[in-house]
């Protein structure tokens, strides 16, 4: 972009995305070394380790205090950008919390605009969802109470608002959770937040000349979702991070509009995943590359016991058995007396068997475009089984304690992650195969590819409410926004 202070290509981010998919390493790829984009922005700035908030105790009750706000963020030297956060100018607190304990966060709305913050990931009373059913009033405050009933898991927080989603979100209105439980707390895995486990909040942004990046999404962007061409770890650009530990744990979140990215570090390296959305795996698997739809979580331990410095990078295909990198995130920095690490455990979880006979129903949801025109609310451009979201009608009624299998088929031509409320489920096949072990655990968002299908195991166990609804909807921000979302209810 002319007005643009960088010049990673866009189309490339688009064309790499989907040519990589969701697969996570085919055999052993080769990584290309050289590439002008992913060292366009130099490893300059220290990477920003957002504050862990641990709550205060109140009785047996855990309370958080949360404020959305406006800022001004300075992401390039001497230049200001106008920016929401929560508890800051530009995203907010890692909240960490412990399954079974019940909490209660209390949310003031310090913007001059209406607010939501949803709870990504948790089973939870729909009423406290924090979806665009729960707003928040410019002055006021919202305090949702819920049980932590999540395994040892990475979450995150984030605005829901109806048609301004992607708006909120791209000005900075997200942040992460950490859950754990007593059986991961056991495992002899990276746990020193800040040393040797880290929250990584990936996004890229579009900036101005000026250091701002104004949301002014054109129809390009409605269409393809907002892409920015600036990457971002934790809101720091260039980033880097001195580890003095020879394993590092790194809790990714794509907290991106509309970017989906292939993860991997720039020598090729393998590396362990050791978690999906909703929590561990059974094993640790080892691969060269993830790939990540917007709302995705992954937790992945490197091993940097050879001392040398690597940069965890986005990556596009330049042929069936070679990628190039694109996007530069992070460069992690041995030092020369680094302490070593207990090996991860070769067992993490214990995760049920897929039991497909157990679903007593099948739902489709097709999820489809239709052209570059009638983009927005009402005008027929984004939608899920030829409908468009509309907050009067439940599009589905779900009984509790129920397995169901849904099928998720894309029709259009781009890739979409489709999130659903209220449940952390299980991937039972993607066009008839089973799913690859690194995705083999629980999530909340599965990428579904163009022209393909995936079919999910799920069940809601634990609420009911006959009027309030919960959502599930494609994590392209600009998609969610334009429609490509549904409701329903478990009664």
């Amino acid at each position: 972009m002319s007005n643009s202070i960088t010049g990673l290509t866009r189309r490339k981010l688009l064309l790499g995305t989907a040519a990589l998919g969701a697969a996570a390493t085919a055999g052993v790829l080769v990584f290309g070394q050289s590439s002008k984009a992913a060292g366009h922005i130099q490893s300059s700035n220290p990477l920003k380790i957002p504050p862990l908030d641990a709550g205060r105790m109140q009785g047996n009750t855990r309370i958080y205090d949360l404020d959305i706000q406006h800022g001004q963020t300075e992401f390039f030297g001497g230049m200001k950008a106008p920016t929401m956060g929560i508890n800051g100018s530009y995203l907010g607190p890692v909240l960490r919390m412990r399954q079974d304990e019940d909490i209660r966060i209390n949310v003031t709305n310090s913007l001059d605009e209406t607010a939501t913050l949803h709870w990504h990931g948790f089973n939870l009373p729909a009423i406290a969802d924090g979806g665009p059913h729960q707003i928040i009033n410019p002055g006021s405050t919202w305090s949702p109470e819920f049980k932590v009933l999540e395994k040892a898991s990475t979450m995150w927080y984030h605005s829901h608002l109806m048609g301004k989603t992607a708006e909120h979100v791209w000005a900075g209105i997200a942040g992460m959770i950490i859950v754990d439980d007593e059986p991961s707390s056991a495992l002899d895995l990276p746990n020193n937040y800040g040393v040797d486990d880290l929250p990584i909040a990936l996004q890229d942004r579009r900036f101005l000349r000026d250091g701002t990046m104004p949301y002014a999404p054109t129809m390009h962007d409605n269409m393809m979702g907002k892409i920015g061409d600036t990457p971002m770890a934790n809101g720091t650009i260039g980033a880097w991070f001195d580890t003095t530990t020879s394993l590092v744990r790194l809790r990714l979140l794509n907290a991106s509009n509309g970017s989906i990215y292939s993860i991997g570090f720039s020598d090729g390296r393998f590396f362990k995943k050791i978690a999906t959305d909703g929590g561990l795996l059974a094993a640790p698997v080892d691969v060269q590359l993830i790939s990540m739809g917007p709302g995705e979580r992954a937790e992945i331990v490197v091993d940097l016991s050879d001392g040398k410095n690597v940069t965890l990078t986005h990556f596009v295909r330049i042929s069936q058995s070679e990628v190039s990198p694109e996007f530069a995130f992070l460069e992690l920095r041995p030092a020369a007396n680094s302490t070593t690490s207990k090996p991860v455990p070769a067992t993490l979880a214990t995760l049920p068997p897929l039991n497909p006979e157990a679903a007593t129903n099948t739902r489709r949801f097709d999820l489809d475009m239709r052209g570059m025109m009638g983009m927005g609310m009402g005008g027929g451009g984004f939608m899920i089984n030829g409908e468009q979201m509309d907050m009067k009608v439940i599009n589905h009624t779900i009984k509790k304690d129920t397995v169901e299998i849904w099928e998720i088929r894309n029709l259009s031509r781009m890739s979409h992650p489709f999130h659903v409320h209220n449940t952390q489920f299980r991937i039972l096949d993607r066009d008839g195969r089973p799913p690859e072990p690194h995705e083999d655990g629980l999530k909340d968002t599965v990428l579904v590819l163009p022209g393909r299908s995936a079919r999910i195991l799920i069940s809601f166990n634990h609420y009911t409410d006959e009027k309030v609804p919960y959502m599930y909807h494609c994590h392209i921000l600009e998609h969610e926004d334009a429609g490509m979302m549904g409701q329903f209810t478990v009664v």
